[in-house]
């Protein structure tokens, strides 16, 4: 029996007056009552379309619901673009497939939550391959966009930071504080993250505790111990995984992202007991993410979280993708270094003064997002528009221009 035949045993036997949840329930049940090689033949379906990002270059890959129009969406250096080679799928012939991901209880926590974030491993032609999954509902179908792990860390030395960010960042050096890795959906926050526990885990004999939702890269134990903990899977929140993780002895804790106020808050009392922690922030810049921080939790909190983000904050790495000269993209960093004068800007609601020094303080490691897009800029990597386009100040990046 070939694709197009188990796709059909399957559709046919949904009723055009299901709609909804209970539609899904019943197409994941058909799909669960396949033959074991006509479900596998499904999911061998989905992975040859996975295994085709490889080969596009692509970072992200996109299926389902009404908003594809039955093709299969790629995102290659950065742009959607749809592979109109193969005949279009109808929506339910997509949910049979998206549904052969899933085991019992991811399927029962989508239909619950209308969606799932999890992490999805698949062997083709030999080579191992991770992906980061989320899968939702878009009008009663199912929706998937999968991003592909790099299957090789991007090396520490190759961020290019000053020897001050790295003595802030390594535990070699600092033994606690916050550390902050941010940037929109899309930048590259999650590799560079990558590349931080990786440095520290090939230099120091430590407990690494990685919390995250869900696990995307698996760090081998080198020089550190390094646990993994998938929210949902191991720990049943970041919150309770930060609080636990303090009973496991560890030296560095990861939160995969600081997402809601209970989690602000978990990560900054954390940090405060005197451990080093890594986090990340969907912020496009370093100021951003404290005003972000600090907004985010309730008004009774502010204050105090404030004082204790001053405190405990040691870096900030802000980053985006720039399109550049060579029809690729270059990595663009923000860089932010705790000093006295930045604590009592944050302490004294000053963070409007933040931005001018880390634009003086390129001698001391920190610089700003137009500085670093204006190195880009002379060493030809990338155009001044694109420069200006990705900027977060324009009047400032017109003037370094």
């Amino acid at each position: 029996m070939d694709i197009g035949e188990v796709l059909g045993k399957v559709t046919a036997q949904v009723p055009d007056s299901l709609s909804g949840v209970e539609r899904q329930r019943l197409v994941g049940q058909l799909v669960v009552d396949l033959p074991g090689e006509e479900g596998d033949l499904l999911r061998e379906t989905v992975n040859g379309l996975l295994a085709q990002m490889e080969e596009k270059d692509a970072s992200d890959v996109d299926l389902g619901g009404a908003g594809c129009r039955g093709l299969v969406w790629y995102r290659v250096q950065g742009k959607k673009k749809a592979d109109d080679s193969a005949d279009p799928l109808s929506e339910d012939e997509t949910d049979a497939l998206l549904h052969s991901l899933l085991m019992e209880s991811q399927r029962n926590f989508l239909f619950e939550h209308r969606n799932l974030d999890f992490s999805y491993t698949m062997q083709w032609q030999g080579q191992d391959y991770r992906f980061r999954a989320d899968l939702y509902f878009d009008l009663d179908h199912l929706a998937l966009n999968m991003r592909l792990i790099a299957s090789e860390i991007r090396p520490f030395k190759g961020l290019g930071l000053h020897p001050n960010a790295v003595r802030a960042i390594m535990l070699a050096y600092n033994k606690q504080g916050l550390t902050l890795v941010t940037g929109i959906t899309g930048s590259g926050k999650s590799s560079t993250l990558d590349s931080i526990i990786d440095a520290n885990n090939q230099t120091v004999d430590a407990h690494i505790v990685i919390i995250g939702s869900p696990i995307e890269t698996i760090h081998p134990p080198k020089r550190s111990i390094v646990r993994h903990r998938e929210v949902g899977r191991d720990v049943l929140s970041f919150k309770d995984g930060a609080i636990q993780a303090l009973r496991q002895d560890p030296d560095i804790i990861v939160i995969g992202e600081m997402r809601d106020p209970e989690t602000i808050i978990t990560t900054l009392e954390i940090t405060d007991s005197g451990h080093k922690v890594f986090s990340t922030l969907h912020t496009a810049s370093a100021v951003e993410s404290i005003d972000r921080i600090i907004g985010e939790c309730p008004a009774v909190e502010q204050n105090r979280v404030r004082e204790r983000l001053a405190d405990v904050l040691t870096c900030s790495l802000s980053q985006k993708l720039v399109p550049s000269l060579d029809g690729k993209r270059a990595m663009v960093m923000e860089v932010l270094l705790m000093n006295g004068s930045v604590r009592a800007a944050i302490k004294n609601e000053n963070t409007n003064e933040i931005y001018q020094m880390m634009h003086e303080g390129q001698d001391r490691g920190m610089n700003t997002m137009e500085q670093d897009l204006k190195r880009l800029v002379e060493d030809r990597k990338v155009s001044a528009e694109e420069a200006l386009n990705h900027s977060n100040n324009k009047r400032r990046m017109e003037e370094l221009l």
